[in-house]
C-alpha cells in the first residue's frame, strides 16, 4: 500500500526528517517565547534593556554554531557514515542540550558564568541542530521521486511550524497554570525540559528508518569522498554563494518574524502570557497551510526556483501594509495580520528542501545543504538584535522592523533570481533527477 506514491519505508524516511524539523521549531520558539523573561535571570539587572539584546543574541550564537555543525558533522558523518546514522546522533544531543538549558543556574548564583553557560549550551545545541537540516533534507529528498519533492519537501518543512504551534500552546498552558511571577521563577525551566518529549519521539522514528538507496549505491560503488567538504568548495563555489545569499535573506526574515513575534507582543505590552501563546499558536497553525499550499502549487508553477521567487516577491510587497496595521492592532487584528504574513513566508520555505538538495552533488550533499542553509543564519540570527539596536536611531521598533525585513527580503530575491533552476523535463515528459547526480 502506498500513500501519495510512497511506500512505508519512504514515509519513515520522510517522517524521520520531519521529526527533526518539529524539534527545531519547538526548541527555537521555546527560547523566543522566554527570552524577555530569562534576560534578568542570566544577566545582571544593571544592564537593563541591554540584557534583552544580549539574550536575543543567543539566536546569533546558535546560528554560528549551526554552520560549524553542518560543516563538521555533515562532512565527517552525513557524507561518509550515512544520512540515517548521523541523524540518530544529532537528534540525541540536540534534544538533551535543548532541554537542559532549563537546569542552568542564573546570574545571582554563579555570576558571569551564567550567561557563559547559556551561550555554551546554545552553541552545542546549535552544532547538532545545524547538522539536522543537511542530513534530514538529504534523507527525505533522496527517498522520493522528483515529481513528489515539492510537496514532500513542504511537508518536511512544516515540521518546524508544528513544533512552533505545539510549544506556543504548551507555553500558554504553563503561563496560565503558574501565573507571571511563578512562571518567571520556575515555569520557563519546565518549558525547556519538555523538549525531551519531541526528541524522544524523533529518536524512536529514526531507529526504524533505513538508509537511502542513493547513499547505499555510493557506498557500493566507492563514490564516497575522503573529504566531501573539499569537493564542495572546489566544484560548486558559485552555487554555494547564491544559496547562502538566499538563506541569509530568508533566515533573517524568519528570525525577524516568527522568532520576533513573541518579543513584539511582550515589548509592546497589552498582552498576557496566555494571549501571547494563543496568538502564536494560531499564527503558526495558519503557516502550516502556507507551506503545504506552497508545495502543492510548486508543481503547478513548474519549478523549484520559480515558486520561491513568486512567493518572495509577494512577501516583499506586503511588508509595509502588514506591519503598519498589525503592529499597533489589538489582539484579534494582530493575529489576522501576522497570520497572513506567516502564511506567505511559509510558502517561500515550501520548495527550499527540493531546491537545495538538487543544487548539489550527492558526494557532498549533506555538507552542502546543511552549510548553505545554516550559513545563512550567521547573519540572519542577528536580525532581532539589529532591530533592537536600530530602533534607537530610526524612530522606534516599527521603523527598524520594516527596514530589516525590506533589506533582507531584497537580498533573498536577488539570490533566487540568479540561481539555476533544477526542474528539468526530458523529451519523454518525465523529469530529470538531479538527486542521483
Amino acid at each position: 500500500m502506498s500513500i501519495y506514491g510512497l511506500d512505508k519505508h519512504q514515509w519513515m524516511q520522510v517522517l524521520a526528517s520531519w521529526g527533526g524539523w518539529l524539534m527545531d521549531g519547538y526548541t527555537t520558539i521555546t527560547y523566543a517565547l522566554v527570552a524577555v523573561i530569562i534576560a534578568p535571570v542570566f544577566f545582571p539587572s544593571s544592564l537593563k534593556s541591554l540584557a534583552i539584546v544580549l539574550t536575543f543574541a543567543g539566536f546569533a550564537v546558535t546560528a554560528m554554531a549551526r554552520s560549524v555543525g553542518s560543516l563538521l558533522i555533515g562532512n565527517f558523518l552525513g557524507d561518509k557514515l550515512g544520512r540515517r546514522q548521523m541523524l540518530i546522533i544529532t537528534i540525541l544531543f540536540f534534544s538533551l542540550f535543548s532541554a537542559f538549558k532549563g537546569l542552568l543556574p542564573g546570574y545571582l548564583s554563579i555570576g558571569i558564568a551564567a550567561p557563559v553557560l547559556l551561550y555554551a549550551f546554545l552553541f552545542i545545541e546549535g552544532m547538532f541542530a545545524g547538522a539536522e537540516y543537511g542530513g534530514g533534507t538529504s534523507l527525505s529528498m533522496e527517498s522520493v521521486p522528483p515529481e513528489r519533492r515539492n510537496f514532500i519537501g513542504s511537508f518536511v518543512q512544516s515540521g518546524f511550524g508544528l513544533g512552533y504551534f505545539t510549544v506556543a500552546f504548551v507555553f500558554a498552558g504553563l503561563s496560565s497554570y503558574f501565573g507571571p511571577s511563578s512562571f518567571a521563577f520556575i515555569g520557563w525551566r519546565i518549558l525547556f525540559l519538555t523538549a525531551l518529549i519531541p526528541g524522544a519521539l524523533t529518536i524512536l522514528i529514526r531507529a526504524f528508518t533505513s538508509e537511502t538507496e542513493v547513499f547505499k549505491n555510493m557506498k557500493k560503488s566507492g563514490e564516497i569522498e575522503k573529504v566531501p567538504l573539499a569537493g564542495l568548495f572546489k566544484e560548486a563555489p558559485r552555487t554555494l554563494i547564491l544559496s547562502l545569499l538566499i538563506t541569509t535573506g530568508l533566515l533573517a526574515v524568519n528570525t525577524a518574524t516568527f522568532s520576533f513575534y513573541p518579543g513584539v507582543m511582550e515589548l509592546r505590552g497589552g498582552f498576557t502570557g496566555s494571549q501571547v501563546g494563543v496568538a502564536l499558536g494560531i499564527i503558526n497553525f495558519v503557516s502550516l497551510f502556507g507551506v503545504w499550499i506552497g508545495g502543492a502549487l510548486g508543481n503547478t508553477i513548474n519549478g523549484r526556483k520559480k515558486p520561491m521567487l513568486v512567493y518572495s516577491l509577494i512577501f516583499l510587497m506586503s511588508i509595509y501594509f502588514i506591519l503598519k496595521i498589525g503592529f499597533s492592532a489589538g489582539f484579534g487584528l494582530f493575529i489576522v495580520m501576522f497570520s497572513v504574513q506567516a502564511f506567505i513566508e511559509a510558502m517561500i520555505f515550501s520548495t527550499l528542501p527540493a531546491f537545495l538538495s538538487e543544487q548539489f552533488s550527492k558526494k557532498f550533499r549533506t555538507t552542502a545543504v546543511g552549510f548553505s542553509y545554516n550559513g545563512g543564519g550567521i547573519v540572519g540570527g542577528f536580525a532581532i538584535s539589529i532591530i533592537l539596536v536600530m530602533s534607537n536611531y530610526v524612530g522606534g521598533i516599527l521603523n527598524a522592523w520594516m527596514t530589516v525585513l525590506f533589506l533582507f527580503s531584497i537580498i533573498m530575491v536577488i539570490g533566487i533570481a540568479l540561481s539555476k533552476e533544477t526542474w528539468k523535463r526530458l523529451p519523454d515528459g518525465n523529469m530529470e533527477d538531479a538527486i542521483t547526480q
